[in-house]
C-alpha cells in the first residue's frame, strides 16, 4: 500500500471532471489537483510552451507534493507532453487521450468517430495517431471547438448563444455520418446536453473522465500503489491564478469537496 496522494493537473477547470471520477471510483485515495489558471488557456499556446508548463507542474507535484502518480487531465497537455513526461519521471504518468479514444472505438457501430477538442489538441493529430496505433479500422474526424471552454467557465451551458455556437462548430461532423462523438476536452462534458441536442440522439457521446479513472485504478492495483482500506478525502486543490475565482468556479463544477484552494507559483 502507498498512502501518497495522486496528482492531477489541468490548465484550468476541465480536469475537475477527471478529479470527480477519481474521487468516485477510488474513494480511499487522496487527490492533489493543480489548476494552472495563471497561464490558462493552453489550447492556443505553442506546443513547446505547453510541454514546458507540463514538465514544471509534474516536477512540482512529484518533488513537492510527493505524489505517487501523475494524471494529465488536460487533453492539450497530454497531446503535447505525455511522451516527455513518461521519460522524465519514475512515477506512473497517465493521460486522458488513450482512455477516451479506446472507449470510442469500443462503442462505435459504424466505425465513424468524431472528436472535438481545443485547437491545440486537434492540430496535434494525437487522436488520429492513437487510432492508428490501436489498429482502428474505421475513420476519425477531428474538429476544433474554440469558445466552448469559455462558455463552461462562465457557467453558460444551455443558452441560445452556446447552442448556436455548437450548431455552427459541429455542423461538419453532422455531415460525416458519425455515430460516436468523443468529447476530447475535459471541459466539454459540462456541455453534453447542448452537444447532444445538436448531434441528435443517434450519436453517442463519450467522455474520457470515467475511463481514465478506471485506468488509474488498474495501474494502482498492478503496481501495489493502491491506498486500499484507508479512508480517503482530504483532497487538496492548488492554483497558480486567482484563488477566489478558482474556488467559486471549481466548486460549481466539482462539488463540495472543493471548499478552499492554495496558491502556488511556478516557473520562477
Amino acid at each position: 500500500m502507498d498512502n501518497r496522494p495522486i496528482g492531477v493537473f489541468d490548465s484550468g477547470f476541465g480536469g475537475l471532471t477527471v478529479a470527480r471520477a477519481l474521487i468516485d471510483v477510488l474513494p480511499s485515495e487522496q487527490i492533489v489537483y493543480l489548476g494552472d489558471t495563471g497561464r490558462y488557456p493552453y489550447g492556443p499556446r505553442d506546443p513547446d510552451e505547453v510541454r514546458r508548463f507540463s514538465h514544471e507542474i509534474a516536477e512540482y507535484l512529484i518533488n513537492v507534493e510527493q505524489v505517487k502518480m501523475v494524471v494529465v487531465a488536460c487533453n492539450t497537455a497530454a497531446s503535447a507532453a505525455m511522451d516527455g513526461l513518461r521519460m522524465s519521471f519514475d512515477v506512473p504518468v497517465l493521460g486522458v487521450l488513450e482512455p477516451g479514444i479506446r472507449a470510442a472505438t469500443r462503442v462505435t457501430r459504424n466505425r465513424r468517430i468524431g472528436v472535438i477538442g481545443t485547437s491545440g489538441t486537434i492540430n496535434s493529430g494525437a487522436y488520429e495517431r492513437l487510432a492508428v496505433r490501436m489498429r482502428f479500422s474505421g475513420e476519425v474526424f477531428a474538429v476544433a471547438c474554440p469558445g466552448f471552454v469559455e462558455f463552461v467557465e462562465r457557467g453558460d451551458l444551455y443558452s441560445e448563444e452556446v447552442h448556436a455556437l455548437a450548431k455552427r462548430l459541429l455542423s461538419p461532423l453532422c455531415e460525416k455520418g458519425i455515430d460516436t462523438l468523443l468529447l476530447g476536452c475535459t471541459h466539454y462534458p459540462f456541455l453534453a446536453r447542448t452537444i447532444a441536442d445538436v448531434m441528435g440522439r443517434e450519436v453517442g457521446l463519450v467522455s474520457s473522465a470515467d475511463e481514465t479513472a478506471f485506468d488509474v485504478r488498474s495501474v494502482l492495483e498492478a503496481t501495489g500503489l493502491w491506498r486500499h482500506g484507508h479512508e480517503g478525502g482530504g483532497h487538496r486543490f492548488l492554483s497558480t491564478g486567482d484563488l477566489d475565482w478558482f474556488v467559486e468556479t471549481g466548486r460549481r463544477l466539482l462539488g463540495p469537496e472543493l471548499d478552499k484552494a492554495q496558491g502556488i507559483v511556478l516557473g520562477e
